[in-house]
């Protein structure tokens, strides 16, 4: 994670270098802007994409159709890959996007558009570095209490709500875990939210 950490950072610092000075990074000849209008293209799209697979699509496949340890352990993979790189691409897009609308002589809706990567990369950054972990320390501590109780190889949460009505430590373990799983969740859906509105920005900038 330490190496991991050191990268983010150096990638948000050269964006928010481009952003603010991009004369910094050489004049802006056509073929560089070109270079940069495709890697912001490249990584919003591959952003965007990936949200939208592991918000709405993979992870409720996975939930309906394997058990809920197996499926917990796999998210607990997942999902740190997941938001190092959307936070990557996130990234990669602000500094494209600054290189080529400068917030100098940016328009108020290119700074909105702006703000909204920015924000985007918040979203996974808190996602990656604070909710995520704790979500998966909670969620090992709880698969610990149901192996207890012979519950956890189910698909679905029926035994586990049952064992609960029962059990007050798994009860409380549910509340807490649910508090911390639904600050992540509302975390990678205002990145999505973010995301959605500049691809209605890039899509009035299209003529097809």
């Amino acid at each position: 994670m330490a190496w991991m950490t050191r990268f983010l950072t150096a990638i948000a610092f050269l964006a928010i270098g481009v952003i603010f000075s991009p004369e910094t990074f050489g004049s802006k000849s056509a073929k560089i802007t070109t270079f940069v209008k495709l890697a912001h293209l490249l990584c919003f799209s591959t952003a965007w994409g990936a949200a939208l697979w592991v918000t709405f699509i993979g992870g409720i496949i996975m939930f309906k159709n394997l058990p809920r340890h197996q499926f917990g352990n796999l998210q607990s993979k997942m999902f740190p890959a997941y938001f190092m790189m959307v936070g990557i691409c996130c990234a990669v897009s602000v500094g494209c996007f600054g290189y080529t609308h400068p917030w100098k002589s940016s328009s108020t809706s290119e700074k909105y558009q702006l703000g909204f990567l920015v924000a985007a990369f918040v979203f996974n950054l808190t996602n990656l570095f604070v909710f995520t972990p704790m979500t998966i320390e909670m969620m090992k501590q709880r698969h610990k209490v149901e192996r207890e109780s012979n519950i956890g190889e189910e698909v679905g949460w029926t035994k586990n709500q049952e064992v609960a009505k029962v059990n007050p430590k798994l009860a409380a373990m549910n509340k807490k875990f649910g508090m911390i799983h639904g600050l992540s969740s509302l975390a990678n859906i205002m990145s999505f939210g973010s995301l959605a509105m500049h691809s209605w920005y890039l899509a009035g900038k299209i003529d097809l």
